[in-house]
């Protein structure tokens, strides 16, 4: 895949070349902190700019519902300011709903009930509970064979469609989001005159993603790295080709804020007792604002 088509492929967020970018970490079912974060980047947002979520929405925390519905109502009053497009707004699958889209194929699943057990453990439990579901009844199902578990998963399918918009937001998220690097994106949109003025503007190409990546692999290659492969993402020393600086919204090591020249991470630990986090960056890659709630 050349670098065209990585700004084509609809799996990624390409954002342009944006005047900033807002960042916001993953939340983990805190919808009161994402309230008064919201509350405060809303007075402070300009017509160019982008906002990125990066994933885990719900998990952990009790209010996985109450936290998506806070989503779409901010959409919707960044979409009514003048200047604002959807395509300026960019959600990012986290771990917890990767595990959300298992959940609701796990009668295919060679070992269901051992599945569901990991899930449940790792943050699942609250949001089904949010939801209305009983986690024991999915456990009851998956002693009772591929049936039971089906008619269990059509239960939680239809207690996300009972709440106005929430499956068509966790089944629409995007693997990472990007600023091309001024030549993919030239090249992309036809407007190779502009190459020198570009280059001389000199914006930094940047990359989020939700936990990690291997850095040995191209961006369209990374699969599962990009919410399970988050451990060694500290190990990241050098910039990750094409781009300068890559930013993450969690941290399975719970490690806390780090910002360095090549790579950022903005989990303040929420969900765990710690702050909602978000971080506005200008288009160069440099910290201009960084917000906890």
């Amino acid at each position: 895949m050349s670098v065209c088509d990585l700004v084509k492929d609809q799996r990624f967020a390409a954002l342009g070349n944006p005047r900033r970018i807002w960042a916001i970490s993953a939340i983990h079912a805190e919808a009161d902190r994402l309230v008064a974060l919201h509350d405060s980047i809303y007075p402070q947002l300009e017509a160019g700019d982008r906002i990125v979520y990066l994933g885990n929405y719900f998990g952990h925390g009790t209010e996985a519902t109450r936290t998506i519905d806070e989503i779409l109502t901010f959409r919707r009053n960044v979409l009514a300011m003048p200047g604002w497009m959807p395509s300026d707004i960019a959600y990012l699958r986290g771990g917890q709903e990767e595990m959300w889209e298992k959940l609701v194929q796990l009668q295919f699943a060679p070992n269901p009930r051992e599945v569901l057990e990991w899930m449940l453990d790792h943050g699942l439990s609250a949001t089904l509970e949010s939801y209305g579901m009983n986690p024991t009844h999915g456990l009851v199902s998956t002693r009772e064979g591929a049936m039971s578990i089906t008619r269990w998963t059509a239960g939680v399918r239809a207690a996300i469609r009972r709440h106005r918009g929430h499956d068509m937001f966790i089944t629409h998220l995007r693997r990472a989001a990007f600023t091309p690097p001024q030549v993919m994106e030239l090249a992309a949109t036809g407007t190779g005159g502009a190459y020198a003025r570009a280059m001389d503007d000199s914006a930094a190409p940047m990359l989020f993603v939700h936990a990690g990546l291997n850095p040995n692999r191209p961006l369209q290659d990374q699969g599962d790295a990009l919410w399970w492969g988050g451990r060694s993402f500290d190990a990241i020393h050098t910039p990750y080709d094409p781009f300068e600086k890559v930013i993450r919204g969690f941290d399975p090591n719970q490690g806390g804020l780090h910002i360095n020249g090549v790579t950022a991470t903005l989990d303040g630990g929420c969900g765990f007792g710690g702050p909602l986090v978000c971080a506005g960056f200008d288009r160069y890659g440099e910290v201009f604002s960084l917000i906890e709630s």
